[in-house]
């Protein structure tokens, strides 16, 4: 220590700043060099294998966002600089199965490669709202199963009653034959992973897998209402329709919690699109209110006879929890960017019908 002291004291002040700058630029570097590995580790020591898709036209930026909201990597700003010290400037489009457990250098080397793109493997999106025809028409087009196979196994009474015994969110209740389709409503919309060669048993196991899990998540508040799942789930897909935002949700939710109290008819025309179930455009279903179906909600008391759609977590919570409110009656500006305006009197909701509506 003396020695050092001695050192330093023969030092001229110049030297002393070179050497202190000299020391601070060293632990920066060193700092720096630490962060860079931290952000650029696996984020898990765990083998947690994905499937990633990089789209065609997609750039290293967009890929490293995506990487990082996937939590797949720690960071996306890192992962641009692991790519540009790595020399990673372009990468493959096609689905890749990568590990959580691989370090940021080694994935973006990874989706490199065209030899590692899966071709056994499809990861297919629903969005919340979709039809169940509409489910069986995008998995016809990317696996061996058809549309037509899928929905005849969803209305085939055989194989339901064996999912009925397998999940105990499901019952009797769904063996109706006036329904479109059985398991509509059931298939719970998020992003799934097939196999192209596949069966429709397992595609159907991979939905209801999926919905068990929504199910326990929201199972706990359904002592709020005294309804069976089946009517929370025709309910929710009503509002999922109806309503594009959380907050519009919960207060068309509030409206026709408000006018089955009053015995009111719910007066859904998007039940109505569902009883015609194919038209062209909104006013198609405005127009044919009166409809035969016991689905239409101008024509019945009540909820339809069962879901409309697969509606998404939002919906369903938005049922179990509405926004209290006097409201009656909304409509969406249709013509405009789809506001929804809402009223207590009959005479408000005209007003607001001529106004946005222009009838």
């Amino acid at each position: 220590m003396d020695k050092i002291k001695a050192f330093i004291s023969k030092l001229t002040k110049i030297q002393r700043i070179i050497i202190i700058v000299a020391i601070v630029l060293v632990l920066a570097i060193g700092s720096v060099f630490v962060t860079y590995n931290v952000n650029t580790s696996a984020v898990t020591s765990k083998s947690t294998p994905v499937v990633f898709e990089v789209v065609s036209g997609d750039t290293i930026d967009s890929v490293t966002s995506r990487l990082e909201e996937q939590g797949i990597i720690k960071s996306a700003s890192f992962a641009k600089w692991s790519a540009k010290f790595n020399g990673v400037s372009s990468l493959v489009a096609g689905q890749f199965k990568v590990n959580k457990n691989w370090s940021c250098a080694k994935i973006l080397e990874y989706l490199t490669h065209q030899k590692n793109v899966e071709r056994n493997q499809v990861m297919l999106t629903f969005k919340e709202g979709i039809w169940a025809k509409d489910i069986a028409t995008i998995i016809g087009e990317h696996t061996n199963v058809s549309s037509e196979q899928l929905i005849n196994l969803w209305n085939d009474d055989i194989f339901l009653k064996q999912v009925i015994e397998k999940y105990d969110f499901l019952d009797e209740s769904i063996l109706n034959e006036q329904y479109r389709i059985k398991l509509e409503g059931y298939l719970f919309p998020e992003t799934y992973e097939f196999n192209v060669k596949t069966t429709p048993e397992e595609i159907t196991y991979t939905f209801l897998n999926q919905f068990q899990k929504e199910y326990d998540s929201f199972k706990g508040d359904l002592s709020q209402l005294n309804w069976s799942l089946h009517d929370v789930l025709t309910f929710a897909s009503v509002v999922q329709y109806e309503a594009s935002s959380v907050k519009d949700m919960r207060l068309v939710s509030g409206v026709f919690h408000n006018r089955l109290e009053k015995g009111m008819k719910m007066e859904s025309s998007v039940t109505v699109c569902y009883a015609l179930y194919e038209y062209e455009d909104w006013q198609e279903c405005e127009a044919n209110y009166m409809i035969d179906s016991p689905y239409n909600t101008y024509q019945n008391d009540g909820l339809p006879i069962g879901p409309i759609l697969n509606p998404g977590f939002d919906a369903i919570e938005a049922t179990l929890k509405p926004k209290k409110s006097n409201y009656l009656y909304f409509i969406a500006d249709m013509n405009g960017d789809h506001t929804v305006y809402y009223a207590e009197t009959y005479e408000e909701h005209l007003k607001n019908q001529k106004k946005y509506l222009g009838y």
